[in-house]
């Protein structure tokens, strides 16, 4: 199973962009790096991680909508990163299935679909609109386990954030980690990540040595 953004979609730039200019507009301040530190995290998680619970209660459904209004607004600068779409359509040819987990609205997840072109060869996709409970939960990965039809054991994590370590953990299924998203090696590896490699054309290019295939 994959994550997309910072994963598959270069993507999480934008996403600190867009939080940034919706907490602007609400006139609250939050440091750029701290907003990068909570992506990967569901939108309400990541409210309340950086406004606190009570404030991201009372502002919480505007700052969403404001977010999902200013990343859709630079929906132009989505890319899949060098050989993502490849590296899912290589493990679909051997026979693994594939299924996409993200915390994405689906506005947000029809564009990152557009781009990376893979919906023929995937097994299914998990958005955030399929459940309660959003990264670093697990629910995310169990619903994904479910659409896979593999036992945890049997199934890969690939993801760019802690938060995606964290979930998959605690569901009993290994990460390996990409540093797409702009998280350190170090810190994923203590997260947990079972491997770490640059970006998906890395991940390509060793797929035979790599856990996904052995």
């Amino acid at each position: 199973m994959f994550d997309v953004d910072g994963t598959l979609v270069d993507s999480n730039y934008l996403h600190v962009h867009a939080w940034r200019r919706a907490f602007h507009a609400l006139d609250r301040d939050v440091d750029s790096w701290r907003v990068h530190r909570a992506i990967g995290k569901g939108s309400g998680k990541l409210l309340t991680t950086l406004l606190g619970e009570e404030d991201a209660g009372r502002i919480g459904d505007r700052a969403k909508e404001l977010h999902s209004r200013f990343y859709l607004e630079t929906a132009d600068l989505l890319r899949p990163f060098d050989r993502a779409p490849e590296l899912v359509r290589e493990l679909a040819g051997r026979g693994v299935r594939v299924v996409l987990a993200t915390s994405a609205s689906p506005d947000e997840l029809e564009a990152l679909r557009k781009v990376l072109d893979v919906d023929d060869v995937v097994t299914g996709i998990v958005s955030g609109d399929d459940v309660e409970a959003t990264k670093p939960d697990p629910e995310p990965v169990f619903a994904a386990l479910e659409k896979a039809g593999t036992a945890p054991e049997d199934t890969i994590f690939v993801g760019d954030a802690v938060w995606d370590v964290h979930a998959a953990t605690k569901a009993g299924v290994r990460t390996v980690s990409v540093l797409s998203g702009g998280v350190g090696a170090a810190e994923l590896t203590d997260a947990g990540a079972v491997a770490v490699y640059s970006d998906a054309a890395t991940l390509l290019n060793r797929l035979d040595e790599s856990v996904l295939i052995s």
